[in-house]
């Protein structure tokens, strides 16, 4: 017989540092002739990010020890960072993007010797960064973006398509990179080059747009010299978000656009390229899910064209499918397998087609579809159960009702474990979950961290609020100038919905979040009076300091389409800030925060704190040295985890002596 434990109190093999050890996933697959190569998270090597290459005989090796971090820094969530070809004398040569001094870096794995760098570094402000990086054909240089700070302020920046030489001429000479492009946009992605090496075509956004508001697609010529020339605009403008472009084998311009709502998959004919405007036409429309999504990081792809003229594209609602795009026909086929949510990276050699994957019963790992064969298999980063899955929760995909009817996407994960039971007069707590961004989504995928409460008794809400990814255009706008009350109004709904149906006890109810997550958290906090209490991590707290050069660039206008202008609106930047209402706050909180986060730095947190003191409310803050914005370190996530239920078990009134008791503060 099973035995009985109160919900909260559940034994449980999944430890914090298993889950710490599991986190993250792997990202930017490409191929390099027959070897398919990614980057891997390593968060019990101080977090950085390893090069690994799998090669014809299977064998999955990584390209660089530690301390190489190949990870770059551009708009700070940085993008692609590593390019590799095959050298025509034989051998390859990879380059990439080193984390510590974001400088460009070449390497030769099969041929001895240390990387070498191409870049040189700059002591202006955050110095020089770059990021998706092309080695053209028959060029001896790489063509990528960089970012250049002009100045100490974080948005004393410029950026520009450039190509730096691949002799290391550029390691200590700035004027020896050569801009392709002017800098009149403030924002650009990575050039991708025509099959006959004709054209180029990128994209490029301005502010106050984020690249999911409004991008535009530039199409230039390719000149003897590698400069761009006789450059224009073929789609896209300042209500229609293009999340990607690239070539068909034929010469024809492929791009994801949301014109129609949603992101779509589009193509301009190459014999329409020169007409004003060209004619771009929908491959598979009226379906009703993406083929795209948002823009957080330079050289995202969703889709990859094939030899055969076929498209490999992620799509879904949300990005739940990889399937085969014949764009004559619109037909599509999905490729068979378990998973449920397809990360942003493709990769193809023409046949094979490489991606990374996960479902709720595995964690991402790198799949390889033939399209030959129509065959899934996993090829690397396999996922390998650390327990026993009879701990994993079950998911259930949700749809609720909040305020004006209006539709609230959910995954809901009950308490689940194999070695108790709970009293039969007892609900459980739950915790709502609020993803980060806001322009976000959370995937249906197995999350260590979500089983590490679950398994322990405490359930999971994890909540798409109005304003996410993955249901069109216009659920995302939805939370135009609305953040702080549709994303709060949408988990509170969620909670009470589940507390009124019997399947939570509304007594024992938690939020958290992290970054625009952690605000929505706060916002609940001082808001609403659902909760007994919340998890802040690396929030948004101060709403005129972030607008007033308190974030980095990338984000600095992201509030004019989230609260609105603050130019027109600065009463509502001080009505919706959680600092400026701290005195509604009634229930203990946990606070973490990274010191080197420059995205939601330290300062708000300290600002929101110091209107704390005194008021008698219990709460903890841990700050964490050499974390920036997403804890990548396993000690960090270890004791954040650790902290977080302590809170809980506290709040709830259940006893823990697995974890270190959190001191709570008034």
């Amino acid at each position: 017989m099973v035995p009985t434990g109160a919900y909260g109190t559940w034994p449980s093999p999944i430890d914090a540092a298993l889950a710490a050890s599991h986190d993250g996933r792997p990202e930017y697959v490409g191929t390099v002739g027959a070897e398919v190569w990614w980057t891997a998270p390593r968060p019990t090597e101080g977090g950085r990010r390893a090069l690994v290459r799998r090669g014809p005989d299977g064998i999955e090796a990584t390209v660089l020890p530690a301390p190489w971090d190949v990870r770059s820094r551009v708009i700070e969530y940085g993008g692609q960072p590593w390019a590799g070809s095959s050298r025509d004398q034989g051998g390859t040569l990879v380059v990439f993007v080193h984390y510590p001094d974001q400088r460009l870096y070449a390497y030769e794995p099969d041929g001895g010797g240390d990387p070498r760098p191409l870049t040189p570094i700059s002591s202006t402000g955050g110095g020089l960064r770059w990021v998706d990086p092309v080695i053209p054909p028959g060029r001896d240089e790489v063509w990528c973006v960089l970012e250049e700070f002009t100045g100490e302020a974080p948005t004393d920046l410029r950026r520009a398509i450039v190509a730096v030489p691949l002799d290391g001429s550029a390691s200590d000479d700035r004027g020896a990179v050569r801009e392709l492009t002017d800098d009149r946009h403030r924002f650009v992605t990575g050039p991708r080059l025509s099959p006959d090496g004709q054209h180029v075509a990128w994209l490029a956004w301005d502010h106050p747009r984020m690249p999911w508001d409004g991008t535009e697609v530039l199409l230039g010529e390719v000149a003897g010299d590698g400069a761009f020339t006789a450059v224009r605009t073929v789609a896209g403008g300042p209500e229609e978000s293009i999340a990607q472009v690239g070539w068909a084998r034929d010469g024809s311009l492929l791009f994801v656009s949301d014109a129609g709502n949603w992101w779509e998959l589009q193509r301009i004919r190459r014999g329409s390229l020169g007409h004003t405007p060209p004619e771009a036409v929908a491959l598979c429309p009226g379906r009703s899910e993406e083929f795209g999504g948002p823009l957080w990081k330079i050289g995202l792809t969703w889709f990859e064209p094939l030899d055969s003229g076929l498209i490999a594209v992620i799509h879904g609602r949300g990005a739940t499918a990889l399937g085969i795009l014949d764009p004559e026909t619109g037909e599509l086929v999905d490729a068979a397998g378990p998973w449920t949510e397809w990360a942003p990276t493709l990769a193809s050699d023409g046949i094979r087609v490489v991606g990374v994957a996960a479902s709720p019963r595995s964690a991402y790992e790198v799949v390889e579809l033939d399209t030959g064969t129509g065959r899934a298999r996993v090829i690397g980063s396999e996922h390998d159960d650390p327990v026993d899955p009879a701990y994993y929760p079950e998911p259930q995909i949700r749809t609720f009702t909040g305020p004006d009817n209006r539709d609230i996407h959910a995954h809901i994960y009950p308490p689940h474990n194999p070695d108790r039971v709970a009293p039969d007069d007892e609900l459980p707590p739950y915790v709502v979950w609020a993803h980060g961004g806001p322009t976000g989504h959370v995937p249906l995928v197995l999350d260590l961290e979500i089983a590490y409460f679950t398994s322990r008794g405490i359930g999971v809400a994890e909540v798409n609020y109005g304003g996410s990814t993955g249901y069109g255009r216009e659920y995302r706008n939805r939370l135009r100038e609305q953040w702080g009350v549709v994303d709060v109004e949408d988990c509170a709904a969620v909670a009470e919905a589940l507390a009124s149906e019997g399947t939570a006890d509304p007594a024992r109810l938690a939020i958290r979040g992290g970054s625009a997550g952690g605000w929505t958290t706060a916002a609940s906090l001082t808001s609403t009076d659902v909760f007994a209490c919340g998890t802040l991590l690396y929030p948004v707290l101060d709403l005129l300091g972030w607008a007033e050069d308190g974030t980095h660039d990338f984000e600095s206008r992201y509030l004019d389409s989230l609260i609105g202008p603050i130019s027109e609106v600065p009463s509502r930047y001080r009505d919706r800030s959680p600092l400026e209402h701290v005195d509604r706050i009634s229930v203990p909180f946990l606070l973490l925060q990274g010191l080197d986060d420059p995205i939601c730095p330290p300062a708000q947190s300290e600002r929101f704190l110091a209107h704390m003191a005194g008021r008698g409310i219990a709460h903890a803050y841990i700050a964490f040295e050499g974390e920036s914005h997403g804890f990548r370190r396993a000690d960090t996530m270890i004791r954040a985890l650790e902290a977080e239920l302590s809170l809980y078990a506290q709040t709830f009134g259940v006893s823990r002596a697995d974890v270190p008791q959190l001191d709570l503060k008034k």
